[in-house]
């Protein structure tokens, strides 16, 4: 007791210590308490809005303003569709399908006459062409007969190709390399693999986008060309890849009798063009342009029926 006395004030001291500290474990254990309680329920949120967001179509605070929302964006689609149908006009298949189904005999002779009268504009507009090409239509040029079922997709597809070949012609290309496009007969499984794609149309409630690869050589004004022909073009073609390259070292030079000469799109900067150069025979080179081998992947955007 008697140390007790002398020390009482360290005694209380060490009394409330313990006491401070038996609070601060108290509250301690307490916020431990309230922070695992709230990890768990933020798990639980997190799992519910994971189980929520796996549905299709997600559902929100209100399903019936959901609904709304997707009736609202289909209508804006559909008046978007509606205001740039022009872009969208479809390509008349060949021979026309409006007069009934078509037969072998028919679908015959005008792919024959298609594809002699595209060798005859190519020659016409200069633009080489493989020998004998055939437009991709090769497994089909001597046959008397076709497989059931392929004659209308067939007559869609040789429209479609004869009108990508006119935009081509039309720009001034020097050599058509080839055209691709998916196969849609039976009777394709014998045509050489160049004629083909591996992609396949990729269909939706509004289009259909049917996809074409052209490989082409020309300079970089006519590759302008042809991108724009294509953009401005009122049947629905958008570009999706294009992939350009040196044909084969192959190039050209323009010359001019006197130095200064400028002839609009001569003297104008362009991939590949070489400044001007003095030359030994008192001519001046203004453009060393490289032919360029152009392979572009190019999708046919056609409108549903119901659009």
């Amino acid at each position: 007791m008697g140390w007790l006395k002398r020390n009482l004030l360290f005694a209380i001291g060490l009394v409330v210590a313990v006491g401070m500290l038996g609070a601060a474990g108290y509250y301690d254990y307490a916020g431990w308490s309230h922070n695992q309680t709230a990890f768990d329920h933020l798990n639980e949120i997190y799992s519910k809005l994971a189980e929520l967001n796996s549905k299709k179509p997600s559902p929100g605070n209100n399903q019936v303003d959901n609904v709304a929302t997707a009736k609202e964006q289909e209508h804006q689609l559909r008046e978007w569709i509606s205001k740039t149908r022009n872009y969208f006009q479809p390509i008349a298949p060949i021979p026309s399908l409006t007069n009934g189904p078509v037969s072998s005999e028919l679908f015959g002779n005008a792919l024959n006459r298609t594809v002699a009268q595209l060798q005859r504009d190519a020659a016409a507009d200069n633009v080489e062409l493989p020998p004998q090409y055939t437009f991709s239509f090769t497994a089909h040029m001597t046959r008397l007969t076709f497989a059931p079922g392929s004659l209308e997709p067939l007559s869609v597809q040789l429209g479609e190709v004869k009108t990508i070949s006119e935009i081509l012609f039309g720009t001034g290309i020097n050599a058509l390399d080839g055209i691709q496009r998916v196969r849609s007969s039976p009777d394709d499984a014998s045509g050489p693999d160049t004629d083909y794609l591996a992609d396949q149309p990729m269909t939706t409630d509004f289009a259909m986008m049917v996809p074409y690869q052209i490989t082409f050589r020309g300079f970089s004004p006519e590759i302008a060309r042809v991108l724009d022909a294509f953009a401005s073009s009122p049947h629905g073609f958008i570009i999706k890849t294009i992939s350009v390259q040196p044909a084969g070292g192959t190039s050209t030079t323009s010359t001019t009798g006197a130095p200064g000469f400028d002839s609009g799109t001569a003297g104008a900067a362009t991939p590949g063009a070489s400044a001007p150069v003095q030359g030994k025979g008192g001519l001046q080179t203004v453009l060393n342009e490289q032919l360029l081998r152009v392979t572009m992947m190019v999708e046919l955007v056609k409108l549903t029926p119901k659009n």
